[in-house]
């Protein structure tokens, strides 16, 4: 999967931030990468974490794409204004960030979306890190049309009383029953959210209930081991968890 891309293969991309009907019929901005070509493609739908619609997941939508994804990610904080993404995203998240139910109606808008492109098959999986990671699952056992699901060491997925409020009123875990597609799971065995136990718990329930789920589990890993542009960055964890990502989409969505 990685790096075996023909050196004599044709090869584009085209990138750009479009807007589309989101929760509400409120308009959102999304950023929107695609490889060249009539398709048909399968599609990703790309959740920002808790620090925003950052340059990383734009990064992240590309490599998507790179590897034949037409790739969704939207701009879950739009409602809380516009400036760089470090100063909405402290701003949205001092509001409380997004609801719970703002964001399923965003997904939804961006499940349609991709669907309704001529270049995009009818196959469409969702993945996103940190609260990203929770999003995606909430996603999966609430919207219909969800292929498979990665989730990247979302937090809160598995909630205390004391974690619950108005914006989320649901631990995503009592909801686990609807899920109805593969979920991948990607954790750093030094995290804190969610952390060892939590990923045992969740694990658990998807056991009892019979669900069709991976999870993987890296030592020396804490939160966000992806995040290239941080001290959390584990390269050797990082590519060997992206390969089994890209072989996960590639089982259930080609």
């Amino acid at each position: 999967m990685w790096d075996t891309f023909k050196t004599n293969a044709h090869d584009g991309m085209l990138c750009e931030v479009v807007s589309i009907t989101g929760a509400d019929y409120e308009a959102i901005n999304v950023y929107l990468a695609r490889p060249m070509g009539d398709g048909p493609y399968p599609s990703i739908v790309l959740i920002p974490h808790r620090p925003g619609w950052d340059e990383f997941y734009r990064e992240t939508a590309r490599r998507f794409a790179q590897h034949g994804y037409v790739t969704i990610c939207p701009d879950l904080y739009c409602r809380f204004g516009h400036g760089t993404p470090t100063e909405i995203a402290s701003y949205a998240n001092s509001q409380g960030g997004v609801a719970d139910n703002t964001f399923l109606g965003d997904c939804k808008g961006c499940i349609d979306y991709v669907k309704s492109q001529p270049y995009t098959s009818q196959k469409v999986g969702v993945i996103g890190t940190c609260s990203g990671g929770r999003h995606a699952y909430l996603a999966a056992c609430q919207l219909e049309q969800i292929d498979a699901v990665v989730d990247c060491w979302g937090g809160k997925i598995v909630a205390q009383e004391n974690d619950l409020n108005q914006q989320q009123p649901v631990a995503p875990l009592d909801y686990t029953e609807r899920l109805n597609c593969p979920i991948l799971g990607i954790f750093g065995n030094d995290d804190k959210s969610p952390s060892p136990e939590d990923v045992d718990i969740l694990e658990s329930k998807l056991k009892e209930l019979n669900k069709d789920y991976d999870f993987y589990r890296y030592d020396g890993c804490g939160h966000g081991f992806w995040y290239y542009h941080t001290d959390r960055y584990r390269p050797k964890a990082a590519m060997d968890s992206w390969e089994k990502v890209l072989t996960f989409f590639d089982k259930h969505l080609r």
